[in-house]
């Protein structure tokens, strides 16, 4: 469903300039969902952004579904692939009500049946027509990343890319949107590409993984070998590490931020 072959992101020029991505290569199956971890500024949602469109790829190859992106992406690519944002309070127009949200990419589209659409979409994330006219002020963390999901589902996308979409909310709420995308992608047959820094939320949704680190892909692995430590690399172990905890028997040169 996604092949990606040599990503190269680079931002700026001369002394500014930054290789975000170096390199990396990866593909995801239909109906996969694919993990991308790694410590902060490994550059895991500038992938992300590059296959959407909104980073520049400056070398490599980026095919969905057996065809190659083009920039700048077409309608028939966002057809096809759609994004959920990390932070619901920056990703939904606060002045837009749900309706208008989830009216949008259907007009943008020339879909009909609009107002069925938009009701079918609330009731997928388990909210309520009594939504629909809200304000996003009047929602949630939990309930706008609801929004935020059937927005991207809307036009029946083939590929979801979600950019750490749990680590804005609460505990609890954080275990409810995951059930949520794992119930979507098997009643839908979704392919996910998933971000996070968290590898206990990789290893509940994702079957495999890319670990990267300053931009550049480190290791691949499954699942589960991540929830076994069985990780080869030893930037894999130190992340698995950092996950378990602090402890004060640690060495600190082992410890990692992530």
């Amino acid at each position: 469903m996604l092949d990606i072959q040599n990503l190269h992101v680079v931002f700026g020029t001369g002394r500014l300039r930054v290789e975000a991505v170096k390199n990396v290569s990866f593909h995801v199956a239909a109906g996969e969902s694919y993990g991308l971890v790694g410590e902060s500024g490994s550059g895991k949602s500038t992938v992300l952004r590059a296959i959407c469109g909104l980073a520049p790829i400056s070398d490599g190859r980026v095919s969905v579904d057996g065809r190659e992106v083009t920039t700048p992406r077409g309608k028939d690519f966002y057809r096809t692939v759609q994004m959920v944002f990390q932070d619901p309070y920056a990703s939904l127009h606060p002045r837009h009500t749900v309706d208008r949200i989830l009216s949008e990419p259907l007009a943008i589209h020339g879909e009909k049946d609009a107002e069925a659409r938009i009701l079918q979409a609330l009731r997928e994330v388990g909210l309520g027509s009594s939504f629909r006219f809200r304000y996003p002020h009047q929602l949630s963390g939990g309930q706008r990343q609801r929004i935020a999901i059937a927005r991207a589902l809307i036009l029946r996308p083939k590929v979801l890319l979600l950019d750490e979409p749990t680590s804005a909310l609460d505990a609890s709420v954080q275990a409810e949107i995951l059930n949520l995308l794992d119930e979507l992608r098997r009643k839908m047959g979704l392919t996910y590409i998933l971000v996070s820094h968290d590898l206990a939320v990789v290893a509940h949704l994702c079957e495999r993984l890319l670990v990267m680190r300053h931009g550049e892909a480190i290791e691949e692995t499954s699942a589960a070998a991540l929830r076994t430590s069985q990780a080869s690399n030893s930037y894999t172990q130190s992340l698995i590490q950092a996950s378990q905890g602090y402890s004060r028997a640690a060495p600190d040169s082992t410890s990692i931020a992530v």
